[in-house]
């Protein structure tokens, strides 16, 4: 059976507020943008199968970081106290050992040197709904803190990338919260720690991003799945409570996939020919139901990325396509 951290297995988002997506600008250069997401970014076998499904593919991903995995259990006992919990505690553990740190960090710098997009999951994966802004701020400053000193941690500081400074302290610029849950502390920190953008919303389908709120804002789309074409948050976690109630079913992974590949094919076709608004789908690092999304993912990417007029990209290179289409939108209604 297989181990899912509690921060995945607590619920299904049952408190959600489902947000309506923005008006649709121009599509940017006329492209349908596919972006893909991982939150946790933990095992580094799956750093190595993400890595080479994105070259494989030619897509660009967006990794949102958990900062205990930087840090073995004593070191959090030392050094990391979430708000509102005690000293040492995490909802999805710790690495077990330093040199599972000094290859996770070896992972980060390559995805980064290969343009993916390095975000932020927090650090303990607790639920922020009743954050202040100092908390949030607390939280953000434990994960820069790791990130800067994850060689450090791994008792490699020899080995340390010339600019991993710069990018631990300046680079992180995206951000989701655990279990996708907000407060209105939220976005005041993110503001204050210099993010471009946060990708905690959830949307009734594909949508652009909001920027009401000073930052752009995305939302996980709900997307039809299934033979009754129920919507589901187009994530791999809500795909594995759909399919089997969060229980793992390797027996039944080849009929989950088929579904999960479908349900993707379906939601791009939507778009592509539509109004072309940005497909986004979120995964983790766990292989649920006998790795049955993980394996739909690359099946999708493979079929799509290559489509012409398709841009499989992360959240940082979405971003600046998007505005520049906002902004010939703006002008184009004087």
């Amino acid at each position: 059976m297989i181990r899912i951290p509690v921060a995945f297995s607590l619920a299904l988002f049952p408190a959600l507020a489902l947000a309506d997506p923005p008006p649709a600008p121009h599509p940017p250069n006329g492209k349908q943008l596919v972006v893909i997401s991982f939150d946790g970014a933990h095992d580094n076998a799956l750093w190595e199968k993400s890595l080479a499904m994105a070259r494989r593919t030619g897509a660009h991903f967006t990794y949102f970081l958990s900062c205990t995995f930087l840090m073995t259990k004593a070191d959090g006992k030392q050094t990391y106290r979430p708000p509102g919990q005690k000293q040492g505690r995490s909802n999805v553990g710790f690495a077990q050992t330093r040199e599972e740190i000094a290859i996770r960090a070896g992972h980060i710098w390559q995805a980064h040197l290969e343009g993916h997009d390095i975000g932020s999951h927090a650090c303990g994966h607790f639920d922020g709904k009743d954050w202040s802004k100092a908390d949030w701020e607390r939280e953000f400053s434990a994960f820069r803190e790791a990130l800067a000193g994850a060689w450090e941690m791994a008792g490699r500081p020899e080995d340390e990338p010339e600019g991993w400074a710069g990018f631990a302290r300046q680079g992180i610029k995206g951000f989701r919260a655990p279990y996708l849950s907000v407060s209105d502390g939220l976005m005041p920190a993110l503001e204050a720690f210099g993010f471009d953008y946060d990708a905690s919303l959830v949307t009734k389908g594909p949508g652009w991003p909001s920027f009401a709120d000073g930052l752009p804002r995305f939302g996980l789309p709900l997307i039809p799945e299934g033979p009754s074409h129920r919507p589901v948050i187009g994530m791999d976690y809500n795909l594995f409570v759909r399919h089997s109630m969060g229980v793992e079913n390797k027996r039944d992974s080849a009929r989950f996939e088929e579904r999960t590949l479908a349900a993707f094919r379906d939601a791009f076709r939507r778009e592509y020919e539509g109004d072309r608004i940005p497909l986004q789908l979120g995964f983790h690092f766990v292989e649920m139901n006998g790795g049955a999304y993980w394996r739909a993912l690359d099946r999708f990417l493979s079929e799509t990325c290559s489509t012409r007029d398709v841009a499989c990209v992360s959240y940082a290179e979405a971003l600046p396509l998007i505005e520049d289409a906002r902004k010939k939108a703006d002008r184009s209604a004087f």
